[in-house]
């Protein structure tokens, strides 16, 4: 058996607003892009930003979370690279490469009233218990 890891962690900002789409079995499908930015000297001393654009699609979202999830606010994504193909309507075959999402933290606050950023701190995860609104690290000796 090979051992593997897939795993991609991002901190960008949203592309677009989220679309949500259902398939045949009601599962919900949140799609959004996130951009992030690397900054380097050029061969002239000035520096260069280069954004690379990364398409995101997200399972079963709590509803507050797809609300949040607004072109320019700044998240961090967690997951896994995933590539597919399909055919277009006219019969062309296109590939795609997405970050499967697996956890989705906000990093920026409400900008009116103050208060807690969307959710809860720990974000929003895929698949998992909510363990920080259940008081785990409440027993952690530091």
């Amino acid at each position: 058996m090979a051992f593997s890891l897939n795993k991609v962690m991002l901190i960008g900002n949203l592309g677009n607003d989220a679309e949500t789409r259902f398939t045949t079995n009601n599962l919900s499908v949140t799609s959004f892009s996130v951009a992030t930015t690397n900054s380097y000297k050029g061969k002239d001393g000035n520096w260069v930003n280069e954004t690379t654009w990364h398409n995101v699609v997200s399972f079963n979202l709590p509803d507050f979370y797809k609300e949040s999830l607004k072109k320019g606010k700044k998240f961090y994504v967690e997951g896994r690279i995933q590539k597919r193909d399909y055919t277009d309507k006219e019969g062309i075959k296109r590939y795609v490469t997405e970050v499967i999402s697996e956890k989705l933290i906000p990093l920026e606050g409400r900008e009116a009233g103050g208060g807690e950023s969307v959710g809860d701190k720990s974000g929003f995860s895929a698949g998992e218990p909510d363990t920080a609104s259940q008081g785990v690290d409440d027993d952690l000796p530091f």
